[in-house]
């Protein structure tokens, strides 16, 4: 019994998938907010099991009470959606990351990805770092093969990382072990910012559209990017301390420096230890 169930069969054309999910490796929800936008107005494929992915204790449904009177349930879900780019195919899967059953949906989904005719996978993420909000998103990149990142992005980081996996790199190692060349676009975000990070969001997606050869609609997503730096750029000026770390941030950004495994490491261990630590949208951390 599969994880998963075809809601239609579409007729595809050598279709790439993209996949975004939520979960640690979506600092500033900047992975799945690209992957959302990109599957916005999708038919969807498939859809997966909920109740044998989730535990609801720990990522309840959300409840909307109108007037006194509860209205309606949203759960969390994961769901394959097919959007046309261009002449390409795109199949987009989004959603919260299980709590339950991963090497089950991974074998599921390469099971997907085969029955569709799936030809290329290309992963989302953003990963918190030591980079300034005043310049612009670095962006990583991984790669099943030699020559799969196409544009500036460069694979990396340099060295060793060892951190904890998330659903998203499971996904794509089952995949690229089926021969279906895989890679991923990471997003670096300010380590010092909480919230929602939209200028991650736009990088990934000029990224995606680079790497297809495709125009991506990035009108809305660029004015709240313009409205979160004049946030930030308020917030860092109103403190001498935080002015001056922003200011050694751009010094090393300047030198086109590539992180670290180790220095990346430090970085992202701060943020999962933050990461239930209350903060408004686009605020910066002391």
């Amino acid at each position: 019994m599969t994880l998963y169930r075809i809601a239609q069969r579409p007729e595809l054309e050598s279709p790439t998938a993209v996949v975004a999910f939520d979960g640690w490796v979506d600092a500033g929800s900047a992975a799945t907010t690209a992957g959302s936008l990109l599957g916005e107005g999708g038919e969807v494929v498939a859809t997966f099991d909920n109740d044998l992915l989730f535990d609801y204790r720990s990522r309840r449904p959300v409840l909307e009470i109108v007037d006194g009177r509860p209205s309606e349930l949203t759960w969390p879900e994961i769901a394959l959606r097919r959007r046309r780019l261009g002449r390409r195919d795109l199949l987009v899967l989004t959603g919260h990351e299980p709590d339950y059953r991963w090497r089950a949906l991974a074998e599921d989904v390469v099971a997907l990805a085969k029955e569709l005719g799936v030809v290329e996978w290309i992963s989302l993420g953003a990963i918190p770092a030591a980079v300034p909000h005043t310049r612009a998103v670095p962006v990583l990149g991984t790669e099943s093969r030699t020559g799969l990142l196409r544009g500036d992005v460069t694979p990396g980081p340099v060295g060793l990382l060892r951190v904890p996996a998330a659903l998203v790199s499971v996904l794509d190692m089952a995949v690229a072990a089926t021969g279906i060349p895989a890679l991923g676009y990471f997003a670096q975000i300010p380590h010092y910012v909480t919230g929602p990070y939209p200028t991650a969001a736009l990088a990934l997606l000029e990224a995606v559209g680079a790497h297809l050869d495709g125009e991506l609609e990035l009108a809305p997503l660029r004015v709240e990017s313009r409205e979160l730096r004049a946030r930030l750029d308020a917030a860092a000026a109103a403190d001498e301390n935080t002015r001056s770390y922003v200011a050694r941030l751009e010094a090393m950004a300047d030198e086109e420096r590539l992180p670290a495994g180790d220095d990346l490491i430090s970085d992202i261990e701060r943020f999962l230890r933050e990461r239930g630590a209350p903060g408004g949208e686009g605020t910066l951390l002391n």
